[in-house]
């Protein structure tokens, strides 16, 4: 007797469809995997009986509501959860017991009304990375899978690192991040460092600050026009600061950032 397989392959659910998200499902759906989209409002366990098994569940909701689905995400979809949020650090998934996750530090923007733009190739880590992989290569966006968990923490951090660095300097003196490397780079390296310390102290161990500095810079040259101020920018210096209020961390140049410079939103296109 011959076995009939199913020619159909699992479906990927896609939590959230934001640009970000949109970027993602068509890739898989290029791949020829179907997408089934989760929004907001929808019934997550009614879904989740629906679709018990899928190969991929990803989380594309913003930092803000992330911990909420995260809470809520049934059981059946827990080892196969795949993120891409900006400043993710482990503790923020395991304290969920999400040990098997899939991570990706995305390295390419979406906004609305244009494609995407490419900065430098996305890392990823986990079960489902060579699907990822495969998915966004059908978009001809450049995908650097990763080896170990100390790998993806180290992209996790370089990551993070960029999007504070950059948008707290803007606070101070506006510009892009080629403008802030080439004319700033004392301010730019002295709130990195301070960064770093609040980094290592959230996921409790020392990472090589010079090498997350050259592969900062290397993001930075890989769209120099990008601004430095974006509209998280205050919500993300503060975010930093009560992190380092946890840790007793000093960090005088964040501090005086802080305390001296009013928020204009015309200086996310200054020099």
């Amino acid at each position: 007797m011959t076995e009939t397989l199913n020619p159909y392959p699992k479906p990927i659910i896609v939590i959230g469809m934001g640009e970000m998200a949109g970027v993602f499902a068509r890739g898989f759906l290029r791949a020829g995997i179907p997408v089934y989209p989760l929004t907001r409002g929808m019934n997550m366990a009614a879904v989740a009986q629906q679709v018990p098994h899928p190969q991929l569940v990803l989380v594309a909701t913003g930092e803000a509501d992330l911990q909420a689905v995260l809470q809520s995400l049934p059981a059946s979809w827990h080892s196969v959860v795949g993120l891409l949020q900006n400043e993710l650090l482990p503790a923020d998934w395991q304290q969920h017991g999400l040990h098997d996750a899939t991570v990706m530090s995305v390295w390419f923007e979406k906004k609305p009304g244009q494609d995407f733009k490419v900065i430098v190739p996305s890392p990823v880590f986990g079960s489902q990375a060579t699907l990822l992989e495969q998915a966004l290569d059908t978009l001809g966006i450049p995908v650097q899978v990763l080896n170990t968990p100390d790998d993806l923490l180290f992209e996790l951090v370089r990551k993070n690192l960029y999007i504070l660095t950059s948008n707290i300097a803007g606070l101070k003196v506006g510009g892009n991040v080629g403008q802030l490397w080439a004319e700033q780079r004392d301010l730019a390296q002295a709130i990195a460092e301070e960064v770093y310390h609040i980094q290592t102290a959230l996921c409790g161990q020392s990472l090589d600050f010079n090498a997350l500095l050259q592969a900062m810079s290397t993001a930075f040259a890989g769209d120099p026009e990008h601004k430095c101020m974006g509209r998280s920018a205050p919500a993300r210096l503060a975010r930093a600061l009560q992190q380092a209020d946890q840790f007793n961390l000093a960090l005088a140049t964040l501090r005086s950032i802080q305390a001296n410079v009013k928020v204009d939103s015309s200086l996310s296109g200054k020099r």
